[in-house]
């Protein structure tokens, strides 16, 4: 045990120095800790062999295909990095992901999902990410201070793989916002939970989600079918795709293309497809 907690606290070191997030190095730690579970034994003492047939009973146990691959990524690390064996871990295979198509909502059913919720935060929450094209947990960290008005930008710290970018403030979002704010009066976090100190949970905007949901009548998830509905809504009113990778925080460009192809001034003057909607402000009662 105590020389499974000696590998755990120098794996945590290697993913620390290397600057991973704190959500990659809490999957990182479970993912092998599963790994040694199954095996029964500590995971530096299991090779290849052993690797394949966790895979495989993982596969047998019928995990998602991004799940099997963040698998991957930590046995990857740990043996590459944690261990030194590069050898084992260029022999740990990705599972080749089935390709679907991303399910996006049309213009008209982002209008009646947004206007079936009905909380005033949650709303607000959920018509900012669909806006800006963020990840649930990208719109919960929002500060107040991240609202950049004068520029008309917001300014997303942390966002998947601890990355900052900025993004287009829409006309229409900035009225609902001041609108929100002159009701609500946050202070530090643009969408707070009742402690005030802390922002609102990603669970609750999940919730608001499935209830919103039913009673639209829109037989589809929608936290993340926003963010596809972001993209694909930019893209089909001629936004350029560069654009619309750097908007949702998208590593494939390189850094020169991401400041040299797309600056702040050309981001500003992207029209969000937030406004070419009719979205309520204030949700009724």
């Amino acid at each position: 045990m105590a020389e499974l907690s000696l590998l755990r606290r120098r794996m945590i070191e290697d993913m620390t120095i290397r600057n991973l997030s704190p959500a990659t190095q809490r999957s990182y730690v479970h993912a092998i800790a599963k790994f040694s579970r199954y095996c029964g034994r500590s995971p530096d003492r299991l090779d290849l062999e052993d690797v394949r047939a966790f895979q495989v009973h993982l596969v047998s146990a019928g995990i998602s295909w991004p799940a099997l691959n963040q698998t991957v990524c930590a046995l990857r690390f740990f043996y590459g990095v944690t261990l030194g064996h590069a050898e084992i871990a260029e022999r740990i295979v990705y599972a080749r992901s089935p390709r679907t198509l991303p399910v996006v909502l049309s213009a008209d059913e982002v209008v009646r999902f947004l206007e079936a919720v009905p909380s005033l935060k949650t709303r607000t929450a959920l018509t900012t990410a669909y806006a800006a094209g963020l990840r649930a947990s990208e719109t919960v960290g929002l500060k107040v201070g991240d609202i950049d008005s004068g520029r008309g930008v917001i300014r997303v710290e942390h966002g998947k793989g601890g990355k900052d970018r900025t993004v287009m403030l829409s006309a229409q979002l900035l009225r609902i916002l001041r609108v929100y704010w002159r009701l609500a009066k946050p202070q530090g976090w643009l969408f707070p939970s009742r402690n005030a100190t802390r922002p609102i949970d990603v669970q609750v905007l999940y919730s608001a989600c499935r209830s919103a949901r039913a009673a639209a009548g829109i037989d589809k998830r929608v936290v993340h079918t926003l963010r596809h509905s972001f993209a694909t809504h930019l893209l089909e009113n001629g936004t350029d795709i560069r654009i619309i990778q750097v908007l949702l925080g998208h590593n494939n460009l390189s850094s020169t293309a991401r400041y040299t192809k797309v600056s702040n001034g050309l981001i500003r003057r992207t029209t969000s497809p937030l406004d070419r909607l009719n979205i309520e402000v204030v949700p009724p009662g």
